[in-house]
């Protein structure tokens, strides 16, 4: 594993539990991340993202490098910040790393949480090592954006081998298109 030196980072923490969200601000300080701005739920994030895009320093923060958010709030969660920054026009950046915190690890919700675009996921309980491994996973596999027809985010394979039993995709490849590729 690399050694990084994580504070030119910036993190926005959007979780509604102040104990919580203390947990995740000390696991992001021991690893060194330099900015943390944290809210207490989707509806403020945008508001600190719109902010940040048109008044930064009245946002208090130049730029946001990763968003972790929690996925149950009120009154926005962290399923409709996500579907936010990655769909709306106002969203500053929507190509930014997304870590999406919850208690709800059931296959159906991560895939529900991966169709909107999630980058990583966190499952409650958590481990400030476990917050670590999934800030290096992002550091050091960036995937790139696809852009179709029904989705954009990062692409959702992990694994870059020839599936068995052949291609069950439906689109072509020229129905695809390639938005971001990691150059690293």
């Amino acid at each position: 594993m690399a050694t990084y030196s994580l504070d030119r980072f910036s993190f926005l923490v959007v979780e509604d539990s102040l104990y919580l969200r203390s947990l995740i601000n000390q696991s992001l300080n021991a690893l060194g991340i330099g900015t943390i701005r944290s809210v207490d739920h989707g509806g403020e994030a945008i508001d600190v993202l719109r902010l940040m895009k048109n008044d930064p320093m009245r946002a208090g923060i130049m730029n946001v490098d990763v968003i972790m958010s929690n996925w149950q709030m009120s009154p926005v969660d962290g399923l409709m910040l996500l579907r936010w920054v990655r769909r709306h026009k106002e969203s500053p950046d929507r190509f930014i790393p997304f870590i999406m915190v919850t208690g709800h690890a059931d296959p159906p919700s991560v895939s529900q949480a991966r169709d909107l675009g999630v980058t990583e996921m966190i499952a409650k309980p958590f481990s400030a090592q476990s917050i670590a491994a999934r800030v290096l996973q992002v550091i050091d596999r960036p995937r790139q954006f696809l852009h179709t027809a029904d989705y954009f985010g990062p692409d959702r394979r992990r694994r870059h081998d020839t599936p068995r039993g052949g291609e069950r995709r439906i689109l072509a490849e020229e129905d695809i298109e390639v938005v971001h590729v990691n150059r690293a």
